[in-house]
């Protein structure tokens, strides 16, 4: 992201060229319900084109109802998505329900409406009062039945590729979807009670109810999740050279003035009483010890840096003084008392508070505290994380082949959690084997653990089950954020944490700021940065009742939306400064939308080469 920045006109042109060809590959197909004008991303597409949704039964996050292998939603393994951002068939995919609005066919239609299908824009067959089956309300992903399933038929699940029997509108037994809090819609008109019952199943296939969160209220509880550092606390004292980006446990006091004695701001000669002056032989150098005597009328040459003598009364700039042929030196400028002389204490005195506690380390800390007499710092911890990688489908190295995909989240996430002031301590990629993701759960040191994929209801998306089996705490059980909602956060111990991310990797970044950077700046107490907005320069389509946070880059203090954002794409955060939360219901052009930084910001003004594809 080097080169020359781009001016608006040329940037503006350059990303009309780009979004005409994203609509000519036929992915901007507008459609489906909160959508201002905006594009459908092309992996949230269903598998099979543009197949309309039976009645009473919405396709899992873009899959035809009774396609096998529709996989979809947040929750897409790791790499994630086939070639062209449609999902891979591989599994960890999200519960039915996990699409863009573009996408799924808007919950709780009132009866006869005629609103857009969630393929493609199809218009889909109204629902009738008499549709006992009609799902009311927008259902959250572990709430709603899998899609297809019947009561008693043995529990087949929506997502990881398993074969889904679509419902018939007259079926008795098809899920209403349990309302999910305030932020969702308010249920159909003359919604019946079984509409707000999720249909009996055996106990063995019964999913533990969850609660979704909405996004605001998950990031307050994850920044709240683990213990805050005490105030005052000194947990550890590292090197200066170990400090670097870290926060301050407590106060640095200044150990000495500074400066410690009177030095000269300027090389050329320091003077005493009134010129002009007699200049001496001898000259004096920073670091020098002892000092020259100086009486009225006497001047010597002086270092920048260099102790000033006891009787100097300024110091005159080489610049501004002139030596004559009797070699005495005249001033080319008014002299005053004390120009160009540094005071000892001039920037502090001993025992003054030089940086609170709670402040970051940065380069230029580093060099006050040495300033100052520091050899170490007093500084939170930082704190560790275990990145374990799940899914059997995901390649390391080389082209998708066979069914098998490329891993995302392993190389992106590490350096990420970085970014945030972490140590990484391992990286684990552990398949699709409960066991093993149990024992690494169990034995993990790590202050926070972070898994990728799994977080759903498939037959191989363990970390519910894991999380049950050792009696961890669910905090968060979903959020009402797109992409990304069935991501979780749980307390395994009092001081350890486990965020689970969905597969796919931009709701893998959702989940990653959502979850574990506010719980990580807990840890390592970092104040909460000050929030600030940016105007949109076009429509922004939204989810009727959920967050959406969609990748930007920024001019200025203007936001331009990147249309590649689907829950399995890259392409877009790749050249993204931010995140703009979307509120439910979407944005209109001219509308100032909160910005979450992304690590790598570039600063303003510039920086991309013009070869980079925006959107």
């Amino acid at each position: 992201m080097s080169g020359q920045p781009l001016p608006d006109a040329e940037l503006d042109e350059a990303l009309a060229l780009v979004n005409d060809d994203y609509v000519r590959r036929g992915q901007g197909a507008s459609g489906g319900h909160g959508v201002l004008g905006a594009q459908t991303a092309p992996d949230e597409r269903a598998l099979g084109g543009g197949a309309q949704p039976s009645e009473g039964s919405a396709p899992a996050d873009g899959g035809t109802p009774g396609t096998p292998g529709a996989s979809g939603g947040d929750n897409t393994p790791a790499g994630h998505g086939a070639p062209g951002g449609q999902d891979a068939l591989s599994g960890h995919s999200a519960p039915s329900g996990e699409g863009t609005p573009s996408q799924q066919a808007p919950q709780g239609e009132q009866p006869g409406d005629s609103g857009a299908s969630a393929d493609r824009g199809t218009p889909s067959t109204s629902r009738t009062p008499n549709s006992p089956g009609a799902p009311s309300g927008h259902s959250t992903p572990s709430q709603q039945a899998p899609q297809g399933e019947q009561p008693g038929d043995g529990g087949a699940s929506a997502g990881r590729g398993t074969p889904s029997t679509p419902r018939t509108p007259n079926s008795p037994g098809a899920p209403s979807g349990h309302s999910a809090p305030s932020q969702h819609s308010a249920p159909a008109k003359n919604a019946t009670p079984a509409q707000h019952t999720a249909p009996k199943r055996t106990p063995n296939h019964a999913p533990k109810h969850r609660d979704i969160t909405p996004w605001p209220a998950a990031r307050a509880i994850a920044a709240r999740a683990p213990r805050p550092v005490p105030s005052g606390a000194v947990p550890a004292s590292v090197p200066l050279e170990q400090a670097l980006g870290l926060v301050l446990a407590s106060a640095v006091v200044a150990l000495t003035d500074l400066p410690s004695f009177d030095t000269s701001a300027m090389d050329g000669w320091v003077v005493a009483g009134p010129g002009p002056w007699g200049v001496l032989d001898e000259g004096i150098l920073a670091g020098q010890e002892g000092t020259v005597s100086l009486a009225d009328g006497d001047a010597v040459r002086i270092a920048t840096g260099a102790r000033i003598p006891r009787e100097a009364t300024a110091v005159i700039r080489r610049e501004h003084g002139l030596i004559d042929d009797k070699g005495r030196l005249h001033p080319q400028r008014d002299v005053a008392h004390g120009q160009d002389i540094r005071p000892r204490g001039q920037e502090c005195r001993s025992g003054d508070q030089l940086l609170p506690p709670g402040a970051l380390v940065t380069p230029a800390v580093l060099g006050l505290a040495a300033a100052a007499g520091y050899d170490r710092l007093p500084v939170v911890p930082r704190p560790r994380a275990e990145v374990l990688i799940l899914g059997d489908e995901l390649l390391t190295e080389g082209l998708p082949h066979d069914g098998l995909i490329r891993d995302a989240l392993g190389p992106m996430l590490p350096p990420w959690l970085r970014s945030l002031g972490v140590d990484v301590i391992g990286v684990r990629r552990l398949g699709d084997d409960a066991e093993a993701l149990h024992q690494a759960i169990t034995t993990s040191t790590a202050d926070l653990i972070v898994t990728t994929g799994g977080t759903a209801a498939g037959p191989v998306d363990h970390v519910h089950p894991i999380l049950s089996r050792i009696d961890a705490e669910l905090l968060v059980d979903g959020v009402a954020v797109r992409p990304g909602h069935p991501m979780l956060l749980a307390r395994i111990r009092p001081d350890q944490h486990l965020v689970g991310l969905p597969g796919n990797p931009l709701a893998a970044v959702s989940g990653l700021l959502t979850l574990a950077e506010p719980l990580l700046r807990t840890l390592s107490g970092r104040p909460v940065p000050v929030p600030y907005t940016a105007v949109v320069r076009e429509d922004v389509h939204g989810h009727p009742h959920d967050t959406r946070l969609v990748p930007v880059t920024l001019r200025g203090d203007d936001a331009l939306p990147l249309h590649y954002n689907g829950p399995a794409m890259l392409r877009g955060v790749a050249v993204a400064e931010g995140l703009a939360v979307v509120p439910p219901g979407g944005a209109r052009k001219g509308q100032e939308l909160e910005i979450l930084d992304l690590p790598w910001a570039v600063p303003e003004g510039g920086g991309y080469a013009t070869e980079v594809c925006f959107t």
